[in-house]
């Protein structure tokens, strides 16, 4: 009885997992760009694409932890 709501929360943690990953990747990816493209990169978009590199990676490895698939959508 007290066990019902697990299936749904790590639904719903998965739900939000997926999307987080997503938009993550996103600001990644243009960062990245923004990088490349500049001449002279300043220090702070750097650190910036470092961070975000960072999470990025960090959910990917908590994806493959809980075993998640791209049905996500």
């Amino acid at each position: 009885m007290f066990f019902r709501r697990k299936g749904k929360l790590k639904k719903e943690t998965d739900q939000k997992l997926w999307e987080s990953l997503n938009q993550l990747k996103e600001e990644w990816m243009r960062n990245k760009i923004l990088v490349e493209k500049s001449i002279d990169p300043n220090v702070k978009l750097i650190n910036d694409l470092k961070i975000t590199e960072a999470k990025y990676f960090y959910l990917v490895r908590e994806a493959k932890i809980r075993n998640l698939t791209a049905n996500y959508k």
